[in-house]
């Protein structure tokens, strides 16, 4: 079942044989804005390229409207290939955990509704294993439940082209602050929507991408 999870990950994605003999190095993760989780992650050393998409659904390539419309079943969610001598996918899990709010069940900061919900979606068993054993040991820590899942992946859908590395790019936008770079729109989000001030405050000086 597995084997088969991990092709259509890769089929989805439009990756090339290279990156199909690296695809079981790699995590899936939801963690609400798919922006933010991007913008976390790449900041890791051993990570590579994070990509935003969709996964976790029945739509098949679904559009960014129609996810946060509802109804499709898809999380906003991120694919981040790893290099295993540099990071384990413990290694990864636990940071993700810590960069998100797992007590929340609705969604995550001010997005609200199941395309913002968390998920751990595990690509094989031993994935399964260690997001299990992630999510309790930070159950011990914080003395409270967990509530986001771990979930067998299913096909991940890549987001659109300007959702890719949003949080860095030089275009233009229009928001309720004005017209702003893409990467000054992001941070402008980011802290209206509270995002690291929520993360803070439940990990403290755990939390590893706090702004």
């Amino acid at each position: 079942m597995f084997k088969r999870l991990i092709t259509a990950v890769i089929c989805a994605l439009g990756l090339t044989t290279g990156a199909q003999a690296q695809a079981t190095h790699t995590a899936i993760v939801a963690g609400g804005c798919f922006w933010c989780v991007e913008a976390d992650f790449e900041k890791v050393r051993g990570v590579g390229d994070v990509v935003s998409g969709y996964t976790g659904g029945t739509t098949a390539n679904p559009t960014y409207n129609a996810v946060v419309r509802g109804g499709t079943g898809h999380y906003e969610a991120v694919f981040i290939p790893f290099d295993p001598n540099v990071i384990s996918y413990r290694e990864i899990i636990d940071l993700f955990l810590r960069s998100i709010d797992p007590l929340d069940a609705g969604g995550q900061f001010c997005d609200r509704g199941d395309s913002y919900r968390s998920a751990i979606f595990a690509l094989n068993q031993q994935q399964a294993n260690e997001a299990t054993a992630a999510i309790n040991a930070a159950q011990r820590q914080l003395h409270r439940q967990i509530v986001t899942p771990v979930l067998p992946a299913s096909t991940f859908y890549r987001a659109e082209a300007y959702h890719q590395d949003y949080y860095k790019s030089e275009g233009l936008k229009i928001t309720r602050g004005g017209v702003k770079t893409k990467m000054g729109a992001y941070e402008y989000y980011r802290r209206g929507c509270g995002r690291d001030a929520r993360v803070a405050q439940i990990w403290g000086a755990d939390a590893p991408f706090v702004h």
